[in-house]
């Protein structure tokens, strides 16, 4: 291994094993829905980051869901949204979630929220719950955590360097995509897309915050002219001047450190709040480990994968966990299970050479893989976060 790469690995392990990373979820479910095409059946496993699809797809109404995440603060926060649902009313629910902050809650947290988590979680939040606290420069819970303090960073340079946060006020109420373009452009680009910050963001410690790790900013530089910077920008531009803004939850909450009623995700919605509390929420169970260790020890069988973008922080150094891991999903997937995941890269060439055995035959993933290409393409163009690269779909076909 290259000093770079174990210099980088440390930094991000360091990271991730230390913080919250993700306190919102950075992947879209409205695509997730489409692609997935659940039924009442269906069980998936899925990496839980910050909870928020995993909810969104209990909304839908399979029958059970396996959220699994190896950081145990991405499932304390899982786990305190759930009770939050269970014992909170909806306006309470929707200040702490949905504002990121709450008057009392130190006293909403110890009379009704501690008392329901398990042991992990409860001592998470009794030393974090100020992440909720309105005062303060990080007066969000969604300036909080790796990605959060990242987004503050971020907002201090739009209020305090470039001095633009009137126009990326009137971008975010923006009612047409002319409207927006005009800002962007006129407004917005050069004012903020400095040297520096180019030279910023295309640093490994600057992307660590907000969970990119080495190889998948290799994946990137791979094959996009202008590397991980412009990479990073042309994205930017594609949401804020190319794509609706109105109901773009993902990057209002990180340039205003809230959601809207009106823009939020499905579960911060008063009605799927009731659904939720009247049943669903017992078909999610949670599991901390790494994916390849619940599925493991898990003896039923799985219909539906979402993996993310995880298999690119495998995909060099670490490839025979990534062995690992598709070998436990071929062993526990239906025959018509589904895969989603997702590459900070352009294309994903080292998933298919992987090998597993099927009833003691040694078989390519590639070979077991019926991939839905065009359908792939078709979402991975109205992605409101548009950060990946790439977007797949793929059935295991082992019958």
């Amino acid at each position: 291994m290259l000093r770079g790469d174990w210099l980088s690995g440390r930094w991000f392990s360091f990271v991730h094993g230390n913080n919250l990373v993700y306190n919102t979820c950075w992947e879209d479910p409205r695509l997730d829905r489409v692609a997935l095409d659940l039924g009442p059946d269906d069980t998936i496993a899925v990496i839980t980051s910050a909870g928020c699809n995993v909810l969104d797809y209990a909304l839908v109404g399979p029958r059970h869901i396996y959220a699994v995440d190896m950081n145990p603060r991405q499932n304390a926060l899982l786990e305190l949204k759930i009770v939050a649902i269970r014992n909170l009313d909806f306006e309470t629910f929707f200040e702490m979630f949905g504002r990121g902050r709450l008057r009392n809650y130190r006293t909403v947290y110890q009379n009704y929220l501690r008392p329901s988590l398990g042991a992990t979680a409860a001592e998470y939040w009794d030393r974090h719950i100020a992440f909720f606290d309105p005062g303060g420069w990080r007066n969000s819970f969604y300036f909080h955590g790796s990605s959060g303090t990242f987004a503050r960073l971020a907002n201090f340079y739009i209020d305090r360097i470039a001095r633009v946060r009137d126009a990326v006020s009137r971008l975010l109420a923006a009612t047409t995509l002319d409207e927006q373009q005009s800002i962007y452009f006129g407004e917005l680009r050069d004012a903020v897309w400095k040297r520096f910050i180019r030279w910023m963001i295309g640093r490994d410690t600057t992307l660590s915050f907000v969970g990119v790790p080495r190889p998948q900013r290799q994946q990137v530089e791979r094959y996009y002219e202008g590397g991980i910077a412009k990479y990073i920008e042309d994205c930017v531009e594609a949401v804020f001047a190319c794509l609706p803004i109105w109901d773009n939850y993902f990057w209002r909450v990180y340039l205003t450190g809230e959601y809207s009623r009106s823009c939020c995700p499905e579960y911060l919605k008063e009605d799927n709040f009731h659904r939720l509390r009247n049943g669903l929420l017992d078909r999610i169970s949670i599991h901390t480990g790494s994916l390849q260790q619940f599925l493991d020890n898990h003896d039923g069988k799985i219909s539906r994968f979402v993996l993310l973008d995880h298999m690119d922080w495998l995909s060099t150094f670490r490839h025979a966990e990534l062995e690992r891991e598709w070998q436990a999903i071929v062993n526990r997937a239906t025959p018509d299970a589904r895969i989603l995941w997702r590459s900070g890269g352009l294309k994903v060439e080292y998933v298919d050479p992987i090998k597993v055995e099927v009833e003691g035959r040694c078989y390519r993933v590639g070979d077991l893989l019926r991939y839905h290409q065009d359908l792939a393409a078709e979402l991975h163009a109205k992605d409101r976060v548009h950060t990946y690269g790439s977007f797949y779909i793929a059935d295991l076909a082992l019958a």
